[in-house]
């Protein structure tokens, strides 16, 4: 197996993931603003990794594995920080809501693979969706001080209910998506 740059651009993204954990407990006053830096980085990884792998057609069996599990490590991570730092009923609700939604997707979507049904799991428009608020909550929510009058943590925690909504919508889209497999083969 070689390594290309999309998946090198991902296991970047994974290394990013301590990195991201002992700034944002760093006993500093610009914390958070490097916390926010790092996830903000990593979302970029993301985006470039993808897009390189398309447009020079880099892709590979390993990357398309590595990529999500990569996504998913960042985000469970930053969830369970920022419900650390902030332990909230909403943000722990809101936040065990996408880590078990990734979960139960990335098992129905193996699952699916292995029937050879892997098609009927694509990605929707509200995944993406919940994807992008997702993450400009979790940068919201990793910055966590108003900017002037802007109420910055109120408004990361209510992107991220709002986010969580979505990812029971979009669990039900995929579910409904997988059901004729799962009752013919269940």
């Amino acid at each position: 197996m070689s390594l290309t740059i999309p998946t090198l651009l991902t296991l970047l993204r994974i290394v990013m993931i301590p990195v991201l954990v002992v700034v944002f407990y760093l006993p500093v006053a610009w914390a958070n603003v490097a916390a926010v830096v790092i996830f903000v980085l990593a979302a970029l990884t993301d985006w470039l990794d993808g897009w390189v792998a398309r447009r020079y057609g880099m892709t590979s069996t390993f990357g398309a594995f590595l990529d999500p599990v990569a996504d998913k490590l960042m985000v469970g991570v930053s969830l369970i920080i920022l419900v650390q730092a902030h332990p909230e009923i909403i943000l722990a609700l809101a936040a065990a809501t996408i880590i078990g939604r990734e979960i139960t997707i990335s098992a129905l979507r193996e699952w699916m693979a292995a029937l050879g049904e892997g098609a009927r799991v694509k990605v929707a428009w509200t995944g993406k969706l919940k994807t992008i608020l997702q993450m400009v909550a979790i940068g919201f929510l990793l910055y966590g001080e108003p900017l002037g009058p802007l109420p910055v943590l109120d408004i990361g925690r209510w992107l991220l209910v709002a986010a969580a909504v979505l990812t029971i919508l979009s669990m039900f889209t995929y579910l409904r998506s997988a059901w004729p497999a799962i009752r013919q083969r269940g």
